[in-house]
């Protein structure tokens, strides 16, 4: 049982971040203190002055925690990301969905570089982090350019023994640049120009050792060697370079801080944590090098529920490390694992050091793989509602849909079309597919309409449909073919027109699938579903009426994002393009002269004739062709996509 009162009494007189946990364990504010004590004992003063929002959260902390740092300003760091990582209820959110971010050292390339990453990539080059800021990361890999003097062009240099100069001696590099002159970087000195040879290649990789091993932790030799030069500056009275190193201290001082959130040791260690419900499992990993936690992730695992922990722990490392580019000094786990000595020996062959295991029972290590089980079992919970939540917005709405149409069990994938034109003039269809209430955009289809003319939307919908189900008859079709798999429900953006538009094309056909009819009020809002002749109300807060939003709004954004394509792109042409002696300029007037495609199809020639820029003769050919094309008598195409 926690005692608020007695815990309130050890807290320490550091600084560190608290995490406050309501009832059911969920963290529900984290914060920093520069003294813990001090800080958290003011919650449960009753003299406390606090806001509205804090006083609520006060009546439902019952329990809290604490992470003791070395600085305010990595309690800074460590509240950030924990804030970031939990999105606790009381605290202000920024909305954000930013990985971790790395350095990427590019070990595979001559003269590497180091790189700004957001993942973590087994592609053979050397990863540090993951780190809590982007920022820190950038003024970490500026501040070791500067100081080892790598390059930062993205020049595809060849190695040395690779290239000849002009002069076709071997070991120089070919030169790059007509004038034969290194970059800006080179006068500023901060780049020794290995694209122009004034570098070998060796004394570039001793560099870039030293800066790997800095990455790494190791800043005592960088630190001593600056301090010397700075004050061997200052003695010889030159102060602005004296300057330049006492800066550059300042910048390791900042990065170094800024990685930091607790020290123990200087040793780079895994902290390894399980937590399990059922037939699922989370591992949290926390990632401390050189004595400062950089950050952490998590795993999620399967088939887990008749499986030992110390089974499950030993899948996850083999798993975990088989592919990592960096392993770590020492494995800190809660439990022996199984087959521990083979995996560790492994492991060290890999690393080229020995790779140990730990399994703490007091102290700091014990303590962060507390704080890392806690992380776990937090993840899976958070993971397992988000899951529900997901299902009840997609499977479960299905299902309401299934008992609202007397359908249980029945419906799994869903089609919907749409029709989309201005005024009859280059109308298409749209056809989106969801299967078990998610959209599955690869199914989706898209239709020209060229069988009629004007604003007929029936007509169009008739002309897609058919094509779209006379496709889906045919033989030896694709299994990827989404006109292969017939729907177990229809549903039309629409009432008892397009419905019954629909099932007299798939009773042409020969078809049997319920169509269902999505019914809109004055207001273009979803009130009801048209089916089997009856319009059936639905309930406005439920999910399914959500899903059947989702699959409105998808139909139509799809049918005009297409519209808008094949009129941006001219993929398409009008039909009036199509009338000997009609270009571009009296299209465009007789669309401004008619109010649809319907009406210039019925006007007379002297009405073709008055429109600015036509002529009698244009006219008559006008009239000519949509007497010769009534019914829309034009050989239909196959749908696009």
């Amino acid at each position: 049982m926690f005692n608020i009162r007695e815990e309130l009494e050890k807290l320490p007189a550091k600084p560190g971040v608290y995490l406050m946990h309501d009832a059911s364990d969920e963290i529900i504010y984290v914060g920093k203190a520069v003294v813990l004590k001090n800080r958290v004992r003011q919650y449960f003063q009753e003299s406390r002055n606090v806001t509205p929002k804090i006083e609520k959260m006060i009546s439902r902390i019952a329990w809290f925690e604490y992470i003791v740092t070395d600085s305010e300003t990595e309690a800074l760091i460590l509240e950030c990301n924990l804030i970031k990582e939990h999105s606790p209820k009381y605290n202000t959110m920024l909305k954000d969905s930013k990985a971790y971010p790395y350095i990427k050292a590019t070990i595979q390339e001559p003269f590497p570089r180091l790189l700004f990453s957001r993942t973590q990539g087994h592609d053979g080059n050397k990863y540090f982090g993951p780190f809590t800021s982007s920022t820190s990361v950038r003024e970490a890999i500026e501040l070791v350019n500067r100081i080892y003097h790598l390059r930062t062009c993205n020049k595809k240099l060849k190695p040395v023994s690779e290239n000849r100069d002009t002069d076709g001696d071997e070991g120089k590099q070919a030169p790059l640049d007509p004038k034969n002159r290194p970059c800006l970087y080179y006068e500023m000195e901060q780049c020794k120009a290995p694209c122009r040879n004034r570098i070998s290649e060796a004394e570039y990789m001793a560099n870039f050792e030293k800066a790997l091993r800095f990455l790494q932790g190791e800043t005592s030799e960088i630190r001593h060697e600056l301090e010397t030069k700075m004050k061997t500056a200052a003695e010889n009275m030159a102060f602005e370079e004296a300057a330049v190193y006492r800066d550059q201290l300042a910048s390791i001082r900042r990065v170094t801080e800024r990685q930091k959130i607790t020290s123990d040791d200087n040793e780079d260690r895994d902290i390894i944590a399980l937590a399990r419900q059922g037939d699922e499992a989370v591992m949290q990993v926390f990632f401390v090098r050189e004595g400062k936690v950089l950050g952490r992730e998590h795993h999620f695992l399967t088939g887990v529920e008749f499986e030992k922990d110390e089974d499950v722990i030993s899948s996850f490392i083999k798993q975990m490390y088989s592919g990592t580019p960096y392993l770590p000094h020492e494995l800190v786990t809660e439990k022996d694992f199984t087959d521990s000595e083979a995996i560790l020996k492994w492991l060290s062959e890999k690393r080229g050091h020995k790779v140990r295991s730990v399994v703490p029972k007091r102290g700091s290590k014990e303590r962060l793989l507390e704080l890392a089980k806690k992380n776990a079992y937090m993840v899976l919970i958070q993971d397992k509602d988000k899951l529900k939540k997901e299902k009840e917005r997609t499977r479960g709405a299905m299902d309401e849909i299934e008992s609202l149409l007397g359908m249980e069990g029945l419906l799994h994938r869903v089609e919907s079309y749409d029709i989309s034109h201005i005024n009859g003039f280059e109308t298409v269809g749209s056809m989106v597919v969801f299967e078990d209430g998610r959209a599955k955009k690869n199914d989706y289809r898209k239709f020209r309409i060229r069988s009629v003319a004007g604003p007929d939307d029936y007509g169009s919908m008739d002309e897609m449909l058919t094509r779209r189900f006379e496709h889906g008859k045919r033989e030896n079709l694709s299994e990827n073919d989404s006109f292969g798999h017939l729907p177990d429900i229809i549903f039309m953006d629409g009432g008892k027109g397009q419905v019954h538009i629909c099932e007299e094309v798939l009773e042409r056909l020969s078809i049997d699938v319920p169509v269902c009819g999505m019914v809109k009020d004055d207001h273009h809002r979803t009130r009801g579903l048209y089916f089997r002749d009856k319009e059936i109300p639905i309930d406005t807060h439920g999910q399914g009426f959500h899903l059947i939003t989702r699959i409105q709004d998808e139909t139509h954004r799809f049918a005009i994002e297409y519209h808008k394509q094949i009129r941006s792109k001219g993929q398409t042409h009008s039909i009036l393009d199509e009338i000997p002696g009609v270009g571009r300029k009296r299209r465009m007037s007789l669309m401004k002269a008619f109010d649809s495609l319907e009406d210039i199809a019925k006007a007379t020639e002297e009405e073709l004739a008055n429109v600015p820029g036509m002529d009698v003769r244009t006219a008559r050919a006008v009239v000519h062709f949509f007497k010769n094309n009534q019914g829309g008598n034009k050989t239909s195409e196959l749908p696009e996509g």
